[in-house]
């Protein structure tokens, strides 16, 4: 028997001084069962650094065609793909057709760094493709924060995260390998 999606209630305070973005966004997340505390946060982490009043986290891994999170227009074209992990040359060239702009998220540590030596040759025609990389140890700490009913602060300024729970904080710092051209 499969198992359900956890439901995370997540409300979550961006403050992102380099965007000029100040808002609080009630998040419903739901977890697939395959997926690590560790992916979920930096899905949240990757929703605040993008934070916007139309974007919104879809189906993610219950689904292979759409990304973890996008923003859309009011008449439907996608602004903008976020996607996680370690998607291959093909999910990305089809999400950069589809999308203005697209950011992948990749994380893992040396995993991460193979992918990406593999695949950054074939990204350089994309013009609207930016590849932000967290560290592991940045991700690791991040998972710790994980809980099925979170207050998050997220306060960005000069490309540097601080995610804050509770006492709790983590300090992330984005490693960006390719930018939007």
């Amino acid at each position: 028997m499969a198992q359900n999606a956890t439901i995370y209630k997540i409300e979550l305070s961006v403050s992102d001084m380099d965007r000029h973005y100040y808002e609080t966004h009630k998040l419903t997340v739901a977890k697939h069962p395959s997926e690590t505390d560790e992916r979920l946060m930096v899905r949240i982490v990757a929703f605040a650094l993008n934070a916007h009043e139309h974007l919104e986290m879809t189906k993610g891994l219950s689904t292979d065609d759409e990304p973890d999170i996008w923003q859309k227009s009011l008449s439907g074209e996608i602004n903008l793909c976020v996607a996680l992990g370690l998607p291959s040359e093909k999910v990305m060239r089809q999400s950069c057709n589809k999308a203005a702009k697209v950011i992948v998220y990749p994380y893992g540590g040396r995993i991460a760094e193979m992918w990406w030596d593999k695949v950054k040759n074939g990204t350089t025609r994309f013009d609207n493709l930016r590849v932000v990389n967290f560290s592991e140890a940045d991700t690791a700490t991040l998972a710790k924060l994980a809980n099925r009913a979170m207050k998050l602060q997220v306060n960005i300024q000069d490309g540097d995260v601080m995610v804050s729970v509770d006492d709790r904080v983590v300090y992330v710092t984005p490693d960006t390998w390719k930018d939007v051209t």
